[in-house]
């Protein structure tokens, strides 16, 4: 299990206080030895993917630290103990917390997060999480996360309500905003246009048309059973097509998820929590209400020659 930035500022704080200079990726190395962490825990990412939670938490770890005066920079992703870090270890502490270090001013002031007497605040945290096991970063991915995923089920409910004329149109436009289909008008002409057993229409996989892909969309209740994927795959043979996207407002079965695999064909299918996500993504039906640009430091700026 991957620890906390609060597990982790004890060992951290311990494995530097030989007083000498040591590096944030060498220190990294050794936690993730000391926690005995498996390499995909070592890898597990944050929900953005941009960077690896324990590296995250080591990062985040090393800063409350530094911020409460008990170690210091040398230079860049470089850092050693401090004497005051050094006097708080010869107290045998068996753990740090944040509120453990409440007890240095410069933490106070650097600390901005304050509690507050509104209870609503739980129900967007969750009532049985933590927020402190958590870095600001992961606060911020997480909340960001369940948005989206609350965002993506209301989608679903709303695009199951609508006609099937609607829903052809949200695939068009879906699939243009991906790249595909060359202009609006063609897209427009091909679907439904096909009228083929199995197949809703076709569209360009490039703005060229150098190939074909074959769609089918289908606004289902219930899982699609894996007798449609066939008569899909015998519409793209009776075609010699080799390419097709199928497309539902519900689910899969692990059947069908086999079928694909064993056949000759290139059928990728698209679920209604795929379908949602890909809308999301490339802002198909939706319009952005906030957004807010998190900034870091420019390290090669301040590199000084």
């Amino acid at each position: 299990m991957i620890p906390t930035y609060e597990e982790i500022m004890l060992p951290l704080l311990k494995h530097i206080s030989d007083g000498e200079e040591h590096s944030l990726s060498e220190v990294h190395d050794s936690l993730a030895e000391h926690f005995d962490l498996s390499d995909e825990e070592i890898r597990e990412l944050l929900p953005s993917g941009q960077q690896p939670i324990f590296r995250n938490r080591v990062g985040w770890a090393r800063t409350y630290l530094k911020k409460a005066g008990l170690l210091t920079s040398t230079r860049r992703a470089h850092f050693k103990i401090t004497d005051r870090g050094k006097n708080f270890l010869a107290e045998n502490p068996s753990e740090i917390t944040s509120k453990d270090l409440t007890r240095y001013d410069e933490f106070v002031k650097f600390q901005t997060v304050k509690k507050t007497k509104d209870k609503k605040s739980d129900a967007v945290n969750g009532e049985n999480e933590n927020i402190t096991d958590k870095t600001p970063e992961e606060v911020l991915e997480y909340a960001y996360q369940k948005l989206k995923n609350d965002l993506a089920n209301e989608l679903i409910e709303l695009i199951k309500s609508c006609s099937p004329a609607f829903f052809e149109k949200l695939v068009i436009d879906l699939l243009i905003e991906m790249g595909y289909g060359g202009s609006r008008k063609d897209a427009g002409e091909a679907m439904g246009k096909s009228g083929d057993g199995g197949i809703d229409g076709i569209i360009k996989e490039d703005k060229l048309g150098l190939d074909i892909i074959y769609l089918q969309a289908k606004r289902w209740e219930n899982s699609v059973p894996v007798k449609e994927i066939r008569d899909f795959t015998g519409a793209l043979a009776s075609k010699k097509a080799k390419k097709g996207i199928f497309i539902t407002t519900s689910s899969f079965p692990k059947s069908v998820y086999e079928f694909v695999k064993q056949i000759e064909y290139k059928i990728i299918l698209i679920d209604g929590k795929r379908l949602a996500e890909l809308m999301i993504d490339n802002n198909v039906g939706l319009s952005i209400d906030n957004s807010y640009l998190i900034k870091t430091i420019d390290s090669d700026y301040f590199e000084e020659n």
